[in-house]
């Protein structure tokens, strides 16, 4: 996950220091908050719409709930602010260039020149591990310039300020996702004054991006929103998708920015956050946890009376058959545990100390002892009676391959088509060029956390040599899979001169493999796969929304 954050961000950070000079032709549309004018960029065939406020976040005591009405307009609103996040972790290495506010819900619209109407839209959901990142953190404008289609992105809170999740009337919790579905909203309501058909939306995105697409799928707010998915290396399952313990998680981290109540009083903790500055709240670094947590994603809620993001577990949703049934394009990258290659050196050693710390924070255990026993068979499984080292580098990217995304794609895989949906297209991307760096001690290269993502969008990495032969005809190739699955529902139409795709079962066969060359295959990963489920069938801790907070007798309120 951080490596995406790191990796593939940084990858993006020089489309903070693009500089647009904006010719005289501008674009006026009218929405419902008011007019709108928007740039055809220099040497582009498309008009951008930047910062366009699709919501108000709240502010002070409120700052934890669900976005408020946008502001209205008379004049035209200039569409060409680039420069607002919401707050995220300082040290993001585009927070020094960037403006961090409160109120940073904006949305950046790409639509091409020209005079179709009801075209296909695409919204784009950021990665970032929850924690960190922007709407336009990855752009598709190269996707788009001989495709007509309407590219979405946008801002989400973040961290605490978007997944604090009390259980309280002022802190209930998925404050970033209700973000999210009240931009899918705004989307519904005012694409087509830019062309689009509010009937025909895609939504996609990367990492922790892939793993909100795949939660709007088991949400009753989302219904009817859009009609096609496309998660790119994160899933609902994903041990760092949903907070098993909410409060707790709550408690943990107000330890970590030196909270000292010991009364354990839910409204005192909601206090401290409330009244907690946003540049404390976000200043502690939780992407490198050995879990493989990040404390505030997405939570269960509990009943108020309000709209709920989840209502139960994506596992029960799922299971039910209650989730949401839409096309899919959903996959991987071959090695996503490359992530965790820059802490190799030192998570090594004490994975061989005590591997059980590195087991994924989302199984429960009934006595230490039963969680050494489980660490042993896993570390086992992988590593068999060698170290965790450099002799045994590859079992060490594909463990975390596995606990971070493989075993949760997979599973989402499994329980959706068993619940009817029958239009899921599974694929493991695994090309590699030759720019990327070689494993570490090792003469191998391998597709990193991602990797797909950086295929279909746009790469911007400073002073990296020019795309190779290669690369350029996989870029192609990507781009058209994902117009034709956005356009048809299917990343291979028929008709079309690509090999054949057909849906995947729910054992996760066929998948295709994106290389060089298309290649069906059967069941992905299946043995690691089954290892994995058969731990989480009896290990799995189930997430649950917070508990009723004791009720306050009227001296303490």
């Amino acid at each position: 996950m951080y490596k995406c954050v790191v990796l593939v961000l940084l990858c993006w950070i020089s489309v903070i220091a693009e500089v647009e000079t904006h010719t005289r032709e501008a674009k006026l549309v009218n929405i419902a908050q008011g007019p709108v004018r928007g740039y055809k960029a220099q040497y582009d065939n498309f008009f951008a719409f930047y910062g366009i406020p699709y919501a108000t976040a709240p502010t002070g005591d409120h700052k934890f709930k669900a976005p408020l009405s946008p502001p209205q307009w008379t004049e035209p609103f200039e569409a060409v602010n680039k420069d607002v996040i919401c707050p995220q972790m300082v040290y993001a290495p585009w927070a020094i260039k960037l403006k961090q506010q409160e109120d940073c819900l904006i949305v950046n619209i790409y639509v091409p020149d020209t005079d179709e109407k009801d075209l296909p839209v695409v919204i784009h959901v950021h990665g970032g591990a929850y924690q960190l990142g922007y709407g336009n953190l990855m752009t598709a404008k190269e996707f788009i310039k001989d495709k007509n289609i309407i590219i979405v992105n946008f801002n989400y809170r973040l961290g605490a300020h978007g997944f604090l999740c009390l259980g309280t009337e002022d802190v209930p919790g998925n404050a970033g996702m209700k973000d999210q579905v009240t931009l899918f909203r705004w989307v519904k309501e005012n694409i087509a004054s830019f062309g689009g058909n509010p009937d025909d939306v895609t939504i996609n995105g990367f990492s922790a991006g892939s793993s909100s697409v795949d939660l709007h799928l088991v949400s009753p707010m989302t219904k009817s929103l859009f009609n096609k998915v496309i998660p790119e290396s994160g899933a609902s399952l994903s041990a760092f998708s949903v907070q098993t313990d909410p409060v707790e998680n709550a408690w943990e981290y107000a330890i970590l920015l030196n909270y000292t109540d010991k009364t354990k009083d839910v409204y005192d903790l909601e206090n401290f956050y409330k009244t907690v500055s946003l540049d404390t709240l976000t200043s502690i670094d939780l992407l490198n946890r050995s879990d493989s947590l990040f404390l505030f994603v997405p939570c269960i809620e509990r009943e108020l009376g309000k709209e709920r993001f989840l209502e139960d577990a994506p596992l029960n949703v799922l299971k039910s058959g209650r989730n949401h049934k839409l096309p899919m394009l959903f996959g991987l990258a071959e090695m996503e545990g490359l992530s965790r290659m820059p802490v190799f050196e030192t998570w090594s050693s004490k994975m061989n100390d005590k591997f059980s710390d590195f087991l994924p924070g989302d199984l429960k255990f009934s006595t230490p002892e039963e969680k050494e026993e489980v660490a042993q068979r896993v570390k086992e499984f992988y590593f068999g009676k060698k170290p965790v080292g450099k002799e045994t580098i590859f079992r060490y990217i594909d463990y975390f391959t596995d606990i971070l995304f493989a075993y949760g794609t997979l599973k989402s895989v499994q329980l959706q088509v068993e619940s009817g949906n029958k239009d899921i297209y599974l694929y493991e991307y695994s090309f590699v060029d030759d720019n990327v760096p070689l494993v570490p001690y090792t003469a191998v290269r391998g597709a990193n956390h991602c990797a797909q993502s950086m295929a279909v969008g746009d790469e911007f990495l400073p002073n990296a040599p020019a795309d190779t032969k290669d690369f350029t005809n996989m870029k192609q190739l990507m781009r058209e899979l994902w117009f034709n699955f956005i356009t048809t529902g299917k990343p291979v139409p028929e008709g079309s001169d690509l090999s054949m795709w057909p849906p995947t079962d729910a054992n996760g066969s066929p998948h295709m493999s994106l290389d060089k060359t298309m290649k069906l295959r059967g069941p992905l990963i299946q043995q690691r796969f089954l290892f994995w489920d058969a731990i989480y069938e009896k290990y799995y801790a189930m997430p649950t929304a917070p508990p009723p907070p004791t009720p306050r007798t009227k001296t303490e309120l």
